[in-house]
């Protein structure tokens, strides 16, 4: 099997030769800082780049952000631009930028995945991401109360955005999966109730997620914390799957895959394990084996690997990789 065809496969509970091999979020900066002192070539600091280098299966993602560079910038970490109606009518006309650039870069990926060298995955900012970097942490959420006109305005300007970019990336290239950016649940669960998710998210997914499909495309979100809860709320918008599904969040993939058998799930894999070496990591490829032997679902490091894994230690991480991603082929 090729890579496009791996890949769709085991989203798709089919049979493969063998599971991706895949990072989902690649490494701190800080780890590859350290890894360029432990044998990693200083050339190499692009994250496609060393997941060749380090034998990884060839994956490619592209970001479509909705700021330009006329868009007002925060004043700091968390804090927003948009306060009220005025502030959005301001600011929307520096948002949803034109995306010929951004559709130019997937001509060649899209070559690349029709011959099966490569797997395209996009990321489009969503209906809880978009608003809440528009109106600070801690506003956003009182605004699901005190500014409901707003906040269905800016998710309506959002969806209509995705539309007309899906309608012209389908002639362009259709992406092997995508995710939609929302980190919207925490270490007890989501960051609001079941009620506000159908009032002003649920909507706007259930006008986009078509678009993707028509496209082929498999809808996942990405989330950190505790999904247990969102997943089925997404699953009823037509959204396929979640990732990264950590651990240290307490996420039960296998409890996941008995409440809902036909979720898609990629991530899982405790990355605070990888630096207590090689038997506590193959225990953990055998947490996740069963599961991996289930279908829909591909084992990656559950967020971005941290400084304190060594290059030797995450070499040992890729042998049991190739080990158990074999294993688990159906």
């Amino acid at each position: 099997m090729n890579h496009t065809e791996r890949f769709r496969a085991a989203l798709d509970f089919q049979p493969v030769d063998r599971l991706p091999r895949i990072e989902w979020a690649t490494w701190w900066d800080l780890t590859i800082a350290r890894w360029h002192g432990e044998g990693l070539p200083p050339a190499l600091t692009d994250p496609f780049e060393i997941g060749q280098y380090l034998g990884l299966d060839p994956l490619r993602q592209a970001w479509f952000g909705l700021w330009t560079d006329s868009t007002p910038r925060p004043g700091g970490h968390g804090m927003g631009i948009v306060a009220g109606m005025d502030d959005y009518r301001r600011v929307v006309p520096t948002l949803f930028p034109a995306p010929d650039a951004a559709l130019e870069r997937l001509v060649p990926w899209a070559a690349a995945q029709r011959s099966g060298r490569l797997v395209v995955w996009i990321t489009l900012e969503g209906f809880f991401w978009f608003p809440r970097g528009l109106m600070g942490i801690e506003p956003h959420l009182y605004a699901f109360y005190d500014q409901p006109e707003l906040m269905h305005r800016i998710n309506r300007d959002l969806a209509d955005y995705y539309a007309g970019l899906l309608v012209r990336m389908a002639k362009v290239c259709r992406p092997t999966f995508m995710t939609f950016a929302e980190d919207m649940s925490y270490n007890h669960g989501p960051m609001i109730s079941r009620q506000l998710f159908e009032e002003f998210l649920a909507p706007y997914y259930r006008r986009v997620v078509p678009l993707l499909k028509e496209m082929g495309t498999t809808v996942l979100v990405d989330s950190d914390g505790d999904v247990t809860e969102l997943a089925p709320w997404l699953m009823e918008t037509g959204v396929d799957g979640i990732l990264p599904l950590e651990r240290q969040a307490g996420v039960d993939g296998y409890a996941l895959r008995r409440s809902h058998p036909r979720l898609r799930m990629i991530g899982h894999f405790d990355k605070m394990v990888m630096p207590c070496g090689q038997e506590a990591m193959r225990d953990e490829f055998e947490r996740l084996l069963p599961l991996m032997k289930s279908g829909g679902f591909i084992p990656s490091v559950d967020h971005q690997t941290p400084p304190g894994v060594s290059l030797q230690q995450y070499r040992c991480y890729l042998r049991l990789l190739g080990e158990y991603t074999q294993r688990a082929a159906r």
